[in-house]
């Protein structure tokens, strides 16, 4: 009975109260403050790091999806090849309005454009540049969110009938703004008597639009329909269906649907087969790097534990008279626990306050680190994208959260119970 009566509750306040000035002991006093304050940056940093990366790596992958959906087509029709007379391998479609209207009947379809494709050698003065241009109507352009609501276009879309939309790292190239002429030039031109003369026309300017994406800004180019079939000799057929669908994410699923209604011959190319592979390389980078900077947590919680077995050896007289006061195994072991425990908190506390920080203004820090490096931080030629995107999300925080606690608890048991264990009369012995 009288042991139930001396017992006390776990974390009771003379725990915390002791605790709490071995955290802010002087050295001088015993205690371990240089050991703890290693500890406390230590967890800081890699909680930091493993928000922050997730935030970008997030942001880059969401960016990436959303340059590919907002200036590519969902879904693309093609026709199954036909021999042609002189041996070619024809795949034009040529019932491309009743073709088109019958796909964007499919539930889950937002439209349907014929296109035509075609590459060709866009040209101003000396300047050159290799193009690849697309075929397509006013109405359909302008359903494509990435180009005709481009942040940094110039021109008027509404006059694609009167000349040509180019991407702005096209006009980059040749040197070329809205009202400026340049002409495209096709080896597949007229055929006469002695073959086939390159065709060349000229085409005034009349929109700049930026896609996000470095490679589709330097290369690709837009006609009206129209001009393009009679471009490339294509009049009265298509090259393909374009088909934009409400969820692209679950674009798999149309399938069956849109191969019905596109015909027997037709085939389907959706813009996970186009992707999927740099897709599927992000996910296994994701999961890399998550177990690294893992590592990284690991290493600095182990801080923990040395300042602990230092805390603990030099308490070892305190931890001697305190268990010859009547204090239990149990209330020693908790109160070096929150002696660990409190560092894990507070540096993760502190680094999600950061990782937090960097993730919103991520465009300012990148904007300080591109100045310090010359303007060369960012490659848009190599990554694809024109900036450092982050995205915060609210599961990345909490397994960041998750994993520095789980990992700052549990090394600082077996210090903790270290000192629980101690013989009282071994720790007074030489006092």
């Amino acid at each position: 009975m009288a042991d139930k009566q001396n017992r006390t509750m776990p974390f009771a306040a003379f725990e915390w109260m002791i605790a709490w000035r071995y955290l802010r002991a002087r050295r001088a006093e015993g205690g371990v403050s240089v050991m703890t304050w290693i500890s406390l940056i230590g967890i800081t940093l890699a909680v930091f790091a493993l928000i922050a990366t997730l935030a970008v790596r997030s942001g880059f992958r969401a960016e990436f999806v959303d340059t590919i959906l907002g200036a590519n087509a969902h879904v693309t029709i093609f026709q199954l090849g036909e021999v042609s007379l002189n041996g070619t391998i024809d795949r034009s479609i040529r019932d491309y309005d009743a073709m088109a209207e019958a796909v964007a009947g499919v539930a889950g379809v937002t439209r349907a454009a014929p296109v035509v494709r075609g590459q060709v050698m866009a040209n101003q003065g000396a300047a050159n540049a290799g193009v690849e241009v697309y075929g397509i109507s006013l109405e359909n352009l302008k359903t494509i969110p990435r180009i005709a609501a481009s942040e940094d276009a110039s021109g008027d879309i509404n006059r694609l009938e009167e000349g040509i939309a180019i991407g702005i790292g096209v006009a980059g190239t040749l040197g070329v703004e809205v009202g400026d002429f340049i002409r495209l030039i096709s080896p597949n031109g007229v055929k006469t008597a002695f073959g086939t003369s390159p065709r060349v026309n000229g085409y005034e300017v009349v929109y700049i639009f930026s896609a996000g994406r470095y490679d589709i800004d330097r290369t690709r180019a837009y006609l009206p329909l129209a001009e393009a079939q009679s471009f490339f000799n294509k009049e009265d057929v298509v090259d393909e269906i374009e088909v934009m669908v409400e969820e692209p994410e679950a674009v798999d699923l149309l399938a069956p649907a849109l191969m019905q209604a596109a015909g027997d011959r037709s085939q389907i190319w959706t813009w996970r087969d186009a992707s999927g592979s740099f897709l599927n390389a992000l996910d296994i980078e994701d999961r890399v790097m998550f177990v690294i900077l893992s590592v990284l947590v690991l290493i600095a919680a182990m801080n923990i534990v040395s300042g602990l077995i230092m805390l603990v050896k030099n308490k070892g007289r305190d931890i001697g008279i305190l268990r010859t006061m009547g204090l239990t195994e149990g209330s020693v072991l908790r109160i070096f626990f929150i002696c660990g425990a409190f560092t894990g908190i507070i540096g993760t506390a502190l680094g999600v306050i950061f990782g937090v920080l960097f993730a919103l203004y991520v465009d300012h820090v990148f904007a300080f680190v591109n100045y310090l490096s010359g303007g060369t931080a960012w490659d848009a030629s190599v990554r694809g994208i024109y900036f450092l995107p982050a995205k915060l999300q609210l599961n990345d925080v909490l397994s960041a959260v998750a994993l520095s606690l789980g990992l700052s608890f549990v090394v600082t048991i077996f210090p903790a119970r270290r000192a629980a264990r101690m013989n009282p009369v071994e720790a007074l012995r030489y006092e």
